[in-house]
C-alpha cells in the first residue's frame, strides 16, 4: 500500500485540524488560531496553540508538535495506518489499495512536477527571445513592469505545432500529454496544447508548478480568450486556486483574502500592491476551494465585475456557499462599479478607491437580499408572494439549524418592512372622522362601515375558520393588545390575503387609541358574530382581563403558525419524487409538529372548561358556606 506525499497532503488538506482536536479538547479562539492548555502534559495557563491555516499543533511548554495524522496516533494512540484511515473515512477519500503499480503512479507524478517546471522555465525564456516581442508589448500595455512579471512567471508559446517537443527532448512523449502539455488525437500526430499565448504557471499550495494558463495575443483569432491546462493527476481546478501559495502568507498579514475573477485581476492588484488576491481557474468557485479560503480566513470577500456576468457569478458563489455555512463563516461580497474590472478601477480611481470597496463589502445575507428583491418587478402581490419564495427557497438549503433560523428570521423581517411598510400618519381632519367626543373629548375608535365589510366577510361566511373569527373579534375586544401584536399580524397577512384588508382595519384602529386606553372598538352590532366562546375563553364573560389577553396571545401565535406549516408540509410533499427519503423524514417531522398544533389548540378549550369548572367550585362553596354563618351568628 503506497501513501503518496500528494495524498497525504490531499488527506491533511481536507482535515480541520481544529475540529478534531476539539473533540477532546476544550479550544478557545486567539485570532487566527486556537489555544488550550497542553493534552500532553499538566499545565495551569495554555501554551497549546492549533493552525489551521499552517496545518499543525504545537506546544510552546513540552514542544508536542504535529499535523492531524500525527495527533491521531500520539494522542489517540493509533497506528499509522489506522489513523489515516479513520481520517480518510471522514474526509470522503478512498485509500490507496494495495497495487504493485503505486510507487510506479508516485514516481510518474514527481517526474510530472519535473515536465511542468521545464516547460515554465522553457516558456520563460521564450517571453525574453525574439519571439516574445508581441507578448511583452502586452504586458507593457497592461503596465506590468518586470518585477511583476519575473514574479508571476509570465512566458509566452510559440505558435509551432510541435514546438515544445523539440525543445524538451529529454522528456517522453506520454509524459508531456499526461501533464497536458500536448494533445493527442486519434492517429494523428500529437502538437502543442498552447500555442501564441501569453503564458501563465498555476502553483498548487507547495508552489509547484501543475498547471498553466494560456492568453490569445491575437485579436481577430477565433480560439479562446483563455486557455487553461486539463485535469490532469497534478491539477484540479475545483480544488485549486490561483496564486493560493503567495497571498497565503499575505492573508496571515492583512487578515483577509480576496477572490476576484480571473488571474490577470489578481496579478492587477498584486502590482498595486493588494497582494492577498486569488482566483478560481474558469469554474465557478466550488465548495472545496471556499473551504480553502475558511481555512485562511473567516470571512473572504469575493470582488466581482459589475457587470450582468459578475452578478450572476456572485450568486452562484452565495448559492455555493449557504448550506455550508457554519457559526463565524461566511462570505463578503464586493461589486465593482459597471463595467469596471479591478485593474479598470485601480488605473481609472487608483489603490484608494478599491480599499474603499474592500472595506465595506456586503455580507452574505446583504447580497442574497438585494439580488432577489432587485431580480424581478414587484407590482403586485404575486410578484412580492415570489420574492419571498425565492428566499426562504435559499433558507432551506443552510444545513446548520441555528443559521437557518437566523437568516429565515432576518430574511422575513426585510421582506415584511418592504412589502408592508409603514403607513404614514393621517392628516388631522381625517383623524377626526375616525375619533369624535364629547367638549373635544376624545371617544373610543370607530370601525367605519367600509372596514365593518371587510371584518365580516374575513370572519365569517367560510372565508376563514373558527380560530380566525376568535382572534378578530377578540382583538376588537382587547385592542391594546393589537399593536403588540402587529408585526406577527403583518406577517399573517402576507400568508393569507384575504384576511390582510380585516387586519389593516384593526390596525389603523388600534393606532387611533388613546395610550393606555384599553376599551373595545366599537363595531356596529351584527357585523362579527362572535364564535363558540366555549372553545376561546377570552370571548366569553366573567374571565379575568389578564387571562384572557394571555389566551388571546396564544390564538394569535396559533393562528400565524398555521400556514407557515402547512405550506412546509405541501413542500416536503413535492419533494417526494426527487427526494423521497428525506421528503420522508420532513414530512413525518411536520405531521409531529402538526398533532402538537392541534393539542395546543385543544388545550384553549381544556383551559376554558377548567376556569369554568373552578368558578363554579368556588360558587357551590360560597353558597354552601352561607347557611352555616347564620346559624353562627
Amino acid at each position: 500500500m503506497a501513501l503518496t506525499p500528494q495524498w497525504l497532503d490531499e488527506l491533511r488538506a481536507r482535515t480541520t485540524l481544529s475540529a478534531l482536536i476539539m473533540r477532546s479538547v476544550k479550544l478557545q479562539k486567539a485570532g487566527h488560531e486556537w489555544k488550550a492548555c497542553c493534552p500532553f502534559h499538566n499545565e495551569k495557563s495554555p501554551s497549546f496553540t492549533v493552525s489551521d491555516q499552517k496545518g499543525f499543533y504545537h506546544c510552546f511548554g513540552c514542544g508536542a508538535h504535529g499535523d492531524a495524522i500525527r495527533w491521531m496516533t500520539d494522542q489517540r494512540g493509533l497506528e499509522f495506518m489506522d489513523a489515516v484511515k479513520e481520517l480518510a473515512a471522514e474526509a470522503g477519500m478512498e485509500v490507496p489499495a494495495p497495487d504493485p503499480r503505486a510507487a510506479e503512479r508516485a514516481e510518474q507524478r514527481a517526474g510530472l512536477h519535473d515536465v511542468m517546471q521545464a516547460a515554465q522555465d522553457w516558456f520563460a525564456a521564450n517571453l525574453q527571445a525574439n519571439g516574445g516581442a508581441g507578448a511583452r508589448d502586452y504586458l507593457k500595455s497592461r503596465g506590468f513592469d518586470a518585477h511583476t512579471v519575473q514574479r508571476f512567471g509570465f512566458g509566452f508559446a510559440p505558435a509551432e505545432r510541435q514546438a515544445m517537443k523539440a525543445s524538451l527532448p529529454h522528456f517522453e512523449e506520454p509524459l508531456l500529454i499526461e501533464g497536458g502539455l500536448r494533445i493527442a488525437v486519434d492517429d494523428k500526430e500529437p502538437y502543442d496544447r498552447f500555442r501564441a499565448r501569453l503564458m501563465l504557471p498555476i502553483h498548487d499550495a507547495r508552489g509547484r508548478v501543475i498547471a498553466f494558463g494560456g492568453r490569445i495575443l491575437e485579436a481577430d483569432s477565433n480560439a479562446p480568450k483563455y486557455l487553461n491546462s486539463p485535469e490532469t493527476p497534478l491539477f484540479d481546478k475545483g480544488r485549486t486556486l490561483y496564486n493560493l501559495h503567495r497571498a497565503g502568507p499575505a492573508s496571515r498579514q492583512s487578515g483577509r483574502i480576496i477572490v476576484v475573477e480571473g488571474y490577470m485581476d489578481v496579478i492587477a492588484l498584486a502590482a498595486a500592491g493588494i497582494e492577498d488576491a486569488v482566483a478560481p481557474l474558469g469554474t465557478a468557485l466550488t465548495e472545496t476551494q471556499i473551504e480553502l479560503l475558511w481555512r485562511l480566513v473567516e470571512r473572504p470577500i469575493l470582488c466581482f465585475d459589475g457587470d450582468a456576468a459578475g452578478q450572476r457569478a456572485a450568486m452562484r458563489a452565495v448559492t455555493r456557499a449557504l448550506p455550508l455555512l457554519r457559526p463565524a463563516h461566511s462570505l463578503s461580497i464586493v461589486t465593482l462599479p459597471a463595467g469596471l474590472d479591478p485593474d479598470d478601477l485601480l488605473k481609472q480611481q487608483g489603490r484608494s478607491a478599491m480599499d474603499a470597496l474592500l472595506e465595506n463589502a456586503a455580507s452574505l445575507l446583504d447580497t442574497l437580499w438585494a439580488f432577489e428583491r432587485d431580480a424581478q418587478p414587484l407590482n403586485s402581490p404575486e410578484d412580492k408572494a415570489g420574492l419571498k419564495a425565492r428566499l426562504l427557497d435559499h433558507v432551506t438549503t443552510i444545513h446548520n439549524p441555528d443559521i437557518r433560523a437566523l437568516y429565515k428570521r432576518e430574511l422575513l423581517e426585510r421582506f415584511s418592512a418592504f412589502a408592508f411598510p409603514p403607513r404614514s400618519p393621517r392628516p388631522a381632519r381625517q383623524q377626526g372622522e375616525w375619533k369624535r367626543g364629547f367638549q373635544g373629548k376624545p371617544a373610543n375608535p370607530v370601525i367605519t362601515p367600509e372596514a365593518s365589510g371587510r371584518l365580516r366577510r374575513s370572519s365569517s361566511g367560510g372565508a376563514r375558520d373558527e380560530l380566525t373569527a376568535a382572534v378578530l373579534t377578540g382583538l376588537t375586544r382587547y385592542p391594546d393588545q393589537i399593536l403588540r401584536h402587529a408585526d406577527a399580524l403583518t406577517r399573517l397577512a402576507a400568508h393569507e390575503p384575504q384576511i390582510a384588508p380585516a387586519i389593516d382595519s384593526l390596525i389603523e384602529a388600534a393606532e387611533m387609541l388613546e395610550p393606555g386606553d384599553k376599551s373595545p372598538i366599537s363595531v356596529p352590532h351584527g357585523i362579527i358574530a362572535p364564535p363558540d366562546n366555549t372553545r376561546f375563553a377570552f370571548l366569553g364573560g366573567g374571565i379575568d382581563p389578564t387571562a384572557a389577553r394571555d389566551d388571546l396571545s396564544e390564538a394569535v401565535s396559533l393562528l400565524v403558525e398555521r400556514p407557515a406549516l402547512e405550506a412546509a408540509l405541501a413542500a416536503a410533499t413535492a419533494r417526494f419524487e426527487t427526494d423521497p427519503e428525506g421528503a420522508f423524514a420532513e414530512q413525518q417531522r411536520l405531521l409531529k409538529r402538526k398533532l402538537e398544533f392541534e393539542s395546543r389548540l385543544g388545550q384553549m378549550a381544556t383551559k376554558r372548561a377548567a376556569r369554568a369548572a373552578k368558578l363554579d367550585s368556588a360558587r357551590l362553596d360560597t353558597a354552601l358556606a352561607e347557611p352555616g354563618e347564620q346559624e353562627t351568628d
